[in-house]
């Protein structure tokens, strides 16, 4: 299903099992493929490695320069909130839920008005 927890190389793993191509294959492809599949994993390895090193790199140096995580999380809503303004959709939707607010102040101030008009109507007809 969509919410399925089994990650993708874990599923491919599978499929392959499922089939046997040891028939398929001779022992000399065989060994190519174990050599392959030996340099992939070291490279793998290192590339995890470098990784690793980078990211630590990088946080010295944003602990160098006072970014902290807080800092990051505030430059980064403050970009989506300035994003999300500048969209047409959010441009369209501010400019019609303000223009139904100034209708809605205009219709409240119209009623205040009829409702003191009433009372004051009202008033002149007691005395």
């Amino acid at each position: 299903g969509l919410l399925e927890t089994q990650s993708l190389h874990e599923a491919d793993e599978d499929v392959v099992t499922d089939v046997d191509f040891t028939n398929m294959i001779s022992e000399e492809e065989k060994e190519e493929l174990k050599i392959e599949l030996a340099k992939l994993e070291d490279e793998i390895s290192t590339l995890r490695q470098v990784l690793a090193a980078k990211e630590k790199h990088l946080v010295e140096i944003k602990q160098k320069l006072g970014i902290s995580l807080m800092n990051e999380l505030k430059q980064n809503f403050s970009k989506s909130w300035h994003d999300m303004q500048t969209t047409s959709a959010y441009k369209k939707t501010h400019e019609t839920l303000s223009h139904a607010g100034q209708k809605a102040t205009a219709a409240i101030s119209n009623v205040g008005t009829a409702i003191s008009k009433k009372f004051g109507d009202m008033r002149y007809k007691d005395l």
